[in-house]
């Protein structure tokens, strides 16, 4: 029975486009899963809670962070108030109760609390009534009232390190613990507000202390010894006119880095993130106050920080930095290379070797026809016999060579060898 092309098309056409429908169908079936699905596979919101600084300046800063960092990120950072009570900040970090905090550098160092990013330096302010007369920090002091901040915080430490140091006799030196008090001298570390300096009414009878003129930084002045002993610190310059009338010439003093810290078992990628994120808002995040904006080290991995760098901000910084394949590659290059030259090398040479044997082995050949050449049909016995033995000489010569390696067993040798024993049975076939 014959069954014609067209009724065998209809049903192929039918099948194809059955098989196709499936495939589209399939195909939007997956696109509708990848497009329903993807936010589900997107990098989840990372939530932190930054406790909230004691100093306002640090405060304003901290809002800042928090409005910058909720725009376009992955990041949602919170503000907690610091618990009531003795607890500073990093015993709140130690405690769990908050995830990121500021912290000055000077700290002392805490296994719990790692270093995440330095933001923007803390300067010694020390100002007094510009009717204390003083040549130095110690005659500044002598018999005065200071303000350095509540019992526990940095300057209140750094101003018993500095009254212990210079011996005064108990009692010279009295502290006052109410800011709104008019003492004789103002010991603070804190960050550079210029407007709240300048619209104080308090500072408008007072001047800045000065720890020489900035041409001694580095010749071994007084600021280079603190640096020395405390290499957390650095020389740092008020330039004349900072706080307007109040700083008519420079200020030498020293500052200090205020600190993003964390949690150290705050996960690495977390803190990778937010070492991204404040990299990248840096200078939106000091528009307002540009004073406050210092350039990070070049190498911040191997600056001198109260407390260990965090794995995450170390995976940040070393992002960039080849891998051991790619540090290595141009070796290897150099290696393969030289490995490339030296098989041509041995290849060449092997090559070199083969082509003086076969050139030896040549010479035999050409011997051999020379000889069978040179004996003809009327040639007498003698001559044939000479031939013979001078063959025969040419094939102990070259097998000797072949012993010694100096000729090699391949095809050219059985040429000379088969050549050879040819030509002896010719010339014995002639005498015959």
């Amino acid at each position: 029975m014959l069954v014609s092309s067209q009724s065998l098309r209809v049903p192929f056409l039918k099948i194809l486009m059955r098989y196709a429908m499936k495939s589209i169908i399939k195909t939007s079936l997956l696109l509708l899963l990848v497009i329903v699905g993807a936010p589900a596979h997107a990098k989840p919101v990372t939530e932190l809670n930054l406790i909230l600084p004691e100093l306002e300046l640090d405060r304003v800063i901290a809002r800042r962070i928090v409005e910058l960092v909720s725009k376009d990120s992955n990041l949602r950072i919170n503000l907690i108030p610091l618990p009531e009570g003795s607890m500073t900040a990093l015993d709140a970090l130690e405690a769990g109760l908050g995830d990121i905090a500021f912290a000055a550098n000077t700290a002392s160092y805490r296994e719990g609390i790692s270093t995440v990013i330095p933001l923007y330096p803390s300067v010694l302010h020390i100002v007094a009534d510009k009717a204390r007369a003083a040549d130095s920090l110690d005659q500044l002091l002598q018999g005065a009232s200071v303000y350095a901040g509540p019992e526990g915080s940095i300057s209140r430490s750094l101003a018993n390190k500095i009254v212990d140091g210079f011996e005064l006799a108990p009692g010279e030196v009295s502290f006052v613990n109410d800011p709104q008090s008019t003492p004789d001298v103002i010991v603070l570390y804190a960050p550079i507000d210029r407007g709240r300096i300048m619209n104080d009414p308090r500072l408008e009878n007072v001047k800045w202390f000065s720890f020489g003129e900035p041409e001694d930084v580095g010749n071994g002045s007084i600021v280079d010894l603190a640096v020395f002993l405390n290499p957390r610190l650095r020389p740092f310059v008020l330039p004349a006119g900072t706080f307007g009338k109040l700083t008519p010439d420079p200020v030498v003093t020293v500052a200090v880095d205020n600190l993003l810290v964390a949690r150290s078992d705050l996960s690495e990628s977390a803190v990778y993130d937010i070492y991204a994120e404040i990299l990248r808002l840096r200078p939106a995040m000091f528009s307002a106050r540009p004073e406050l904006y210092q350039p990070l080290a070049e190498n911040v991995a191997q600056s001198n920080f109260a407390f260990s760098l965090h794995p995450g901000a170390l995976s940040f910084l070393k992002r960039d930095e080849p891998t051991f394949i790619e540090r290595y590659s141009g070796v290897a290059e150099v290696v393969a290379t030289l490995m490339v030259g030296l098989v041509s090398g041995i290849f060449a040479i092997v090559k070199i070797y083969r082509i003086r044997r076969k050139n030896r082995l040549d010479e035999f050949l050409v011997e051999v026809i020379e000889i069978r050449n040179s004996v003809q049909p009327d040639s007498g016995e003698d001559v044939r016999v000479a031939a013979n033995e001078k063959i025969r000489a040419l094939q102990d010569q070259a097998f000797e060579l072949l012993v010694d390696e100096k000729l090699a067993a391949d095809d050219s040798f059985r040429i000379f060898t088969e050549l050879s024993n040819d030509t002896i049975r010719r010339i014995r076939e002639r005498r015959a």
